[in-house]
């Protein structure tokens, strides 16, 4: 049932990103480790990918790991660790051969060697996919993100190839880990939670949000799908009225 061709909605948001919540709490309602529900998460991960390149989303941005995250127990965070090191390793030749390209944002410095190796190397398999862009984010922050942005900016000026006021918000987003891909449209949170938790901080300003009470390794084909049918219900109005939006449509 879950994987039945569903028609795309008429308005497809470019760029969708995710934040997968509930993989522990998906566990312990089975009296399972909390492990047993980001292996579980997978599956969700490959649903929501085929959803979207079936229905032509451009960039999937998926946040895996928060900065604050490496505060859990220190046996989850180590699982966690392996898990992701074994689905690079998995999955990379799978993605290329879809024409996927694989990106990964975030401040990769905390990571063993090893890892960060397994990473270049995914990245480097999928380099010349072009027919859709899944980024995943691994200790990343919204507030690292801009912090690394302006560090950017003020070593230009530092240099003297920038004037203070020169700065402007479009040149500080060109320097945001994701500068040269389309702002997000749609922002999904599963699990049941309502706030966004440190991710895209600066890219979410105008993107629509949708939230699931769904736990993560449950978020099927269908749940994505319903996802983007809600997207497709909206009108986006970026500070403009609904008359406005409607008199341009017509032009």
């Amino acid at each position: 049932m879950e994987k039945t061709k569903q028609t795309v909605p008429s308005a497809v948001p470019r760029h969708v990103a995710i934040i997968m919540d509930g993989n522990n709490r998906w566990a312990k309602k089975r009296f399972m480790p909390g492990v047993a529900g980001h292996k579980a998460g997978v599956d969700a991960v490959r649903a929501v990918i085929e959803v979207c390149a079936e229905a032509k989303v451009e960039v999937l941005t998926l946040f895996a790991f928060s900065s604050e995250n490496w505060q859990r127990p220190a046996e989850e965070v180590s699982a966690l660790m392996d898990l992701f090191f074994k689905a690079l390793r998995r999955e990379a030749k799978r993605l290329n051969d879809n024409n996927i390209s694989l990106r990964i944002i975030g401040d990769r410095s905390r990571f063993h060697p090893e890892l960060q190796a397994a990473m270049r190397e995914a990245e480097a398999i999928t380099a010349g996919s072009n027919r859709f862009v899944l980024q995943i984010a691994a200790n990343y922050g919204g507030q690292w993100d801009i912090a690394q942005a302006a560090q950017r900016l003020a070593r230009e000026v530092q240099a003297g190839h920038l004037r203070p006021d020169d700065i402007t918000p479009e040149l500080l987003q060109t320097c945001l880990v994701t500068g040269d891909l389309p702002l997000p449209d749609l922002c999904i949170r599963t699990g049941g939670e309502h706030r966004i938790s440190n991710f895209l901080l600066w890219q979410l300003a105008y993107t629509e949000l949708y939230f699931s009470d769904l736990f993560w390794p449950d978020f099927k084909h269908d749940a994505m799908r319903n996802a983007l049918a809600d997207f497709a219900s909206r009108q986006r109005r970026f500070g403009k009225t609904s008359e406005q939006i409607e008199a341009g449509a017509r032009v």
